[in-house]
């Protein structure tokens, strides 16, 4: 074979491989993303039906499924993904305000319950929040760690989302800052919860973060030294890697009935 040839051959092999790795860089950025916001959209849809022909009667039950510590339900993958997240959390209700929640009800697994507003992403942000943190549920929307309190429980809620791929619904978590408020629905009542500092970044053994009373590695970072009504959120960190996670925490400000509109937060 002439030097030629060998030329040749070279240069055919690193097109070929420099194709593959556009395709590849096209599957991850656009076609995940594409797949990840139609799915996001159905399954908002879904519930939008589901609620308008049979409105939910409760929001958040009082201590259900809140446990003081919640111990394990912290590890997982690139996006918060939890040992044995198929177990079951507990759903619940609320009146017109955090104290008075009625009874709970139960999430199903794998299935979304509820739709969650961030206007720090933009006024058009909106996902599912969906029963565990599995691969194929995050796939979907945002994933409740099934061992957390339900949404307006006493305890703390805590949800999941990607970084990066699949719809990127966390890309921007970095950006947030105290005072941001983060608001969700289960369909009867709208609960407002109001974000305590910026983005805490930690190993993803550090599982105490999920805790009833959030209780980080770092003790100085610790949001509250009470127990209360609050909300987890969790991603990866770099933005393109897994190595680390942004923890926001966040307490429940003000709930009322979906009956009487939007609350302040999405209409300003």
């Amino acid at each position: 074979m002439t030097l030629r040839a060998v030329v040749r051959s070279f240069s055919e092999l690193c097109i070929t491989i420099g194709v593959l790795i556009v395709l590849f860089v096209v599957y991850v950025l656009y076609w995940t993303g594409m797949r990840a916001d139609n799915a996001a959209d159905g399954e908002i849809e879904r519930l939008q039906d589901q609620w308008a022909d049979a409105p939910l009667e409760g929001g958040a039950g009082d201590e259900a499924g809140a446990g003081d510590a919640d111990s394990g339900a912290g590890q997982g993958d690139g996006a918060g993904q939890e040992a044995g997240s198929g177990d079951e959390g507990q759903a619940g209700g609320s009146a017109a305000t955090p104290g008075t929640p009625p009874g709970p009800r139960a999430y199903q697994d794998g299935k979304s319950f509820a739709v969650m507003y961030i206007p720090r992403f933009g006024r058009d942000w909106s996902r599912p929040v969906l029963q565990n943190t599995g691969e194929q549920t995050l796939r979907k929307g945002l994933g409740h760690y099934s061992r957390t309190a339900g949404l307006g429980q006493k305890g703390n809620f805590a949800v999941a989302g990607h970084r990066r791929t699949y719809g990127d619904p966390f890309k921007d978590f970095p950006q947030l800052r105290s005072g941001d408020p983060v608001v969700v629905t289960d369909g009867a009542t709208w609960y407002t919860y109001t974000i305590t500092k910026r983005p805490y970044r930690t190993l993803p053994s550090d599982t105490g973060v999920l805790n009833s009373v959030p209780s980080p590695l770092d003790k100085g970072v610790a949001p509250f030294s009470k127990p209360g009504r609050y909300l987890t959120l969790t991603t990866c960190d770099p933005e393109w890697g897994s190595s680390h996670r942004l923890i926001a925490w966040a307490h429940l400000d003000a709930t009322q009935p979906v009956s009487a509109g939007k609350p302040d937060a999405l209409t300003r």
